[in-house]
């Protein structure tokens, strides 16, 4: 390594990149040095690579090719990315405008739910494994208005219908900090690809707990926003009735809010959405959180065990948010959790079996059952039982769910609780070829906590602040007030001054 580069890689590490721009003259020499180094790019979040584009001080063509490098060194051994699209992004990195928020940084979608023209958005489904979008979806349009170079497309169960990132079609992704583990689910590709340092965030969706609970699985920030916050469209303005959301899954929390920033607001078509969240996020976030009122959850909702481990990551939060001047006290809604969860599975199944049937109707023929995984394939034939009447009831019951917790948050400004009730599981516990009683029972550990909000519509985050002796990640979730991401966002960011994790890592997989 050079004298520059070491000095650079000095630099990078202790000052950042303001650091780094003063100590070796400013743009012109640094457009003129080697291609940022790897051990350089992953160090660096959203904000600091987009400001190093900006600056030219990288290319955007360097620092896809140092995401292009780290992708093919990860994904052999954990499997966080099942598409690539490199040529389409080396082809727009040429030719990208440095005006974006996030001009040059690259970027992965998930491949679940949103679509990129000319390429494959599969589901996790052997039916899909072909269906070639011929639009972009009003997200993708807005990521690449922002600047941000899209690459590739990241793994996830079929349909997003468990809390795992395995699938028949894929195979299985595996937890950075131990490969026997589950990464989480469904947008547990996109949490491998931040953990292992291909890129800073990652495009991930949320139907249950599917930002979340791989967040908690992989040591990172993720946040579900508010319903109708993000664009869905265009094809749907509300996927699973409102229960699924997309925003990303980050290492730092100013990397979430930008995201957010550049990505909210109603799209052609939306009827409901919150007030948008006007001014710069950044500047925002950085503003002192006031005193917060915080209800701390932990017992869970279907009156089962939650892991020691679990409620010692949320009281250990509790206790880092009362040193910071919070209130904490031990509270817990009264929910209609049981027509909540028998409604949750209605929505979602009669969800697939209407994707399924749009795709049948354009390829003129039924889907097969080897074309579906086993537990999917019996949900598929449930939902064609369901009623009109039994759809209703289910959005009632959202609705319900909704109104009882806009009157606890009355009450109090956050809700915090384990991400999730137990460890991230094996791999193969709760994949879709179990029993069904057997994923069932172990499916409900997962996603107690996370999907009352899905169907709420209120956001929630989960924050690494916790980690067991055998060195696993275990999250903590805050929920607020329906349309405030910003006392979240707030929170999370004097949570990440108080106690850091960007610096938390995985083992490191090759050079």
């Amino acid at each position: 390594m050079s004298t520059e580069q070491e000095q650079r890689r000095k630099l990078l590490k202790t000052g950042g990149a303001l650091a780094l721009t003063t100590a070796l003259g400013g743009v012109g020499r640094l457009a003129q040095a080697a291609s940022l180094p790897m051990a350089e790019y992953d160090t660096l979040d959203a904000v600091a690579l987009a400001q190093l584009v900006k600056r030219r001080q990288v290319s955007a063509g360097e620092l896809l090719e140092a995401a292009i490098a780290r992708a093919e060194i990860v994904s052999p051994v954990l499997n966080p990315i099942n598409l690539r699209h490199y040529e389409l992004a080396r082809a727009t990195a040429k030719t990208l405008p440095l005006d974006g928020p996030l001009a040059g940084v690259p970027y992965l979608l998930k491949d679940l739910g949103i679509a990129l023209k000319g390429t494959v958005t599969s589901n996790g489904c052997a039916f899909f494994k072909d269906a070639v979008a011929d639009y972009d979806s009003t997200l993708t349009e807005r990521y690449r208005k922002a600047g941000l170079v899209i690459f590739g497309k990241t793994t996830s169960p079929e349909f997003g219908q468990t809390a795992t990132t395995e699938s028949k079609l894929w195979g299985l992704t595996r937890n950075p900090w131990n490969p026997a583990y589950s990464s989480g689910g469904s947008s547990g590709g996109a949490a491998v690809a931040v953990a292992t340092g291909i890129v800073p965030a990652a495009h991930a969706s949320d139907g249950g707990g599917s930002i979340r609970i791989p967040a908690s699985h992989c040591g990172l920030f993720g946040l579900k926003p508010s319903r109708g916050r993000l664009p869905m469209g265009p094809k749907a303005i509300e996927n699973w009735m409102g229960l699924s959301m997309q925003h990303a899954i980050t290492r730092s929390v100013r990397d979430s809010a930008l995201l957010l920033q550049i990505s909210q607001g109603p799209e052609a078509g939306t009827r409901a959405a919150p007030p948008a969240m006007a001014g710069n996020l950044l500047e925002a976030i950085r503003r002192p959180s006031k005193a917060l009122r915080i209800a701390l959850l932990e017992t869970n909702p279907f009156g089962a065990p939650i892991h020691p481990e679990c409620l010692a990551a949320v009281r250990k939060t509790a206790k880092l948010c009362e040193s910071l001047g919070h209130r904490v006290e031990i509270a817990a809604p009264v929910l209609p959790i049981g027509d909540m969860f028998a409604g949750m599975g209605v929505m979602t199944a009669t969800g697939m079996l209407t994707t399924v049937r749009n795709r049948e109707k354009l390829l003129g023929r039924e889907v097969r059952e080897d074309e579906m995984e086993p537990l999917n394939w019996r949900a598929l034939r449930q939902a064609k039982t369901y009623s009109a009447e039994q759809l209703y009831r289910a959005r009632a019951a959202f609705d319900e769910a909704g109104r009882l917790l806009d009157e606890f948050l009355g009450r109090y400004d956050l809700i915090l609780s384990p991400t999730t009730a137990d460890l991230p599981p094996k791999l193969g516990v709760i994949s879709l070829d179990r029993p069904y009683e057997e994923f069932a029972r172990e499916a409900m550990k997962a996603s107690p906590f996370t999907a009352m909000f899905n169907m709420s519509g209120h956001p929630a985050m989960s924050v690494p602040l916790h980690w067991t002796p055998e060195n696993l990640p275990i999250g903590s979730q805050f929920a607020a007030r329906f349309g405030d991401e910003l006392t979240l966002l707030r929170l999370a960011a004097q949570l990440e001054q108080a106690a850091p994790w960007k610096d938390r890592r995985p083992p490191k997989i090759g050079a």
